[in-house]
Parts: C-alpha cells; sequence; structure tokens
C-alpha cells in the first residue's frame, strides 16, 4: 500500500482540487499506486449493481502526446464558447478573478496535458446516445461517483488530478487512438495523474448555502 496523507475525512474532500499548474510532468507515477487508487475507485456504487466502467491507465508517451493534442484541439474550441471559464463574468470582483485564475491554469494544463505521466480515460460499458433522460442518468451515475473516488485515493496519496471531459468532442478519434470498441464503449473523462508539487491545498471559494439550499420547496 502506498503511504497515504494525514487528512481528515472532512479536509479530504474539502481539499481535493482540479490541480494543474502543480503537476509534477517530471516525477514518474507507478503503475501500482494507480491500480491501488482504482481497486479503491471501485468500491463505488454502479446502477443495478453492474460494475460497467473501465479504466484505460496510458502511460505510452506517443499516445499521451497523441491525448493531449486531441484536448489542446478542443480546448480551443472551449474558449470561444459563451461558457467558457474566462468568459463567465458575475459582476462580484473576488468571483470574477477567481474565473481568470481558473482559466489561465485551465489553459496551462491544454498546453500540457500531453505531459502527465499518467493520463487516465475512464469508461463505462454501452453507448448513450439516443437513451431516455433516466438511463442516461442511471449510466454516468454508475461511472462519475467512481471517477470522483479515484481522485479523492490519489489525492490521499499525494497525487494530483483534474477531471476533464473536453476531449469527448473527439471521443471516436481517441477510442480509435486506444482501442476502445467505441460502439460498445462510452468515455466519461480524461484525466491527467502526477505528484503535485506540494500537497497543501484549501477549499475553493463557493456560494453561500443559503442561496442553494432549497427546503420542502424552490
Amino acid at each position: 500500500m502506498a503511504a497515504t496523507l494525514d487528512l481528515s475525512p472532512d479536509e479530504l474532500l474539502t481539499t481535493t482540487r482540479a490541480v494543474r499548474k502543480r503537476l509534477d510532468f517530471d516525477k514518474p507515477v507507478p503503475l501500482d499506486v494507480v491500480r491501488e487508487c482504482i481497486e479503491i475507485a471501485t468500491q463505488a456504487p454502479s446502477g443495478s449493481n453492474m460494475q460497467g466502467w473501465h479504466w484505460v491507465v496510458v502511460t505510452d508517451a506517443a499516445k499521451r502526446k497523441a491525448l493531449g493534442e486531441i484536448y489542446g484541439r478542443a480546448f480551443e474550441i472551449y474558449k470561444g464558447m459563451p461558457f467558457y471559464a474566462g468568459a463567465v463574468t458575475t459582476g462580484d470582483a473576488e468571483r470574477d478573478a477567481t474565473q481568470q485564475r481558473v482559466a489561465s491554469s485551465a489553459e496551462y494544463l491544454a498546453e500540457r496535458m500531453g505531459d502527465a505521466p499518467v493520463l487516465l480515460v475512464p469508461c463505462i460499458t454501452g453507448r448513450l446516445d439516443g437513451m431516455p433522460s433516466m438511463m442516461t442518468a442511471s449510466q454516468w451515475g454508475s461511472l462519475h461517483p467512481a471517477i470522483w473516488s479515484f481522485c479523492l485515493a490519489a489525492r490521499a496519496r499525494g497525487l494530483g488530478t483534474s477531471w476533464t471531459s473536453l476531449h469527448l468532442m473527439f471521443e471516436e478519434e481517441a477510442a480509435n487512438l486506444l482501442g476502445i470498441p467505441f460502439a460498445e464503449i462510452s468515455q466519461g473523462a480524461l484525466v491527467p495523474v502526477a505528484y503535485t508539487k506540494g500537497t497543501d491545498f484549501k477549499p475553493g471559494p463557493r456560494a453561500d448555502l443559503d442561496a442553494i439550499i432549497h427546503v420542502d420547496s424552490w
């Protein structure tokens, strides 16, 4: 078992951040540690206990570079969208400054994605195109908790992650690159995995609870 940080459950949950500029691209990540995190992740719930997830762990340098290039192309499209992190303005100076910092770190990761020592592509069995919303929610609900559990397990071991999905604009191209059977398997994310430069992370700014909690009615 890899050594873990001394974090309480609440500290682990509130300090597992999307890490970009503080990823150490030069330090190797042992495959055994990644497997350990995936083993923990697969304790997450799944619809009907189907456990239909698959985990594509990419360590090959050429494939990581190619995935990074796919992500970079998608990121350039994303930058032109109205919900791009850097384009979101709220009128609140502090919140808008946070958005600009997020955009800056996202751009950095887009440039360096292929340099991460490990790229993880979590997948779920089945294609979700055209499925009823209940089935779509069930399928993604069978994968997303496991992805987040992976991120938490990684954080506990001094690893940083950043849950991204932009490469799904070119999902079939990524599937062909990695040999994923596109007609049978849906990719859910692209997660860079690397040790972090330092392990001190803080909770991020969030909306006031009174603005988002609705008791008994909206």
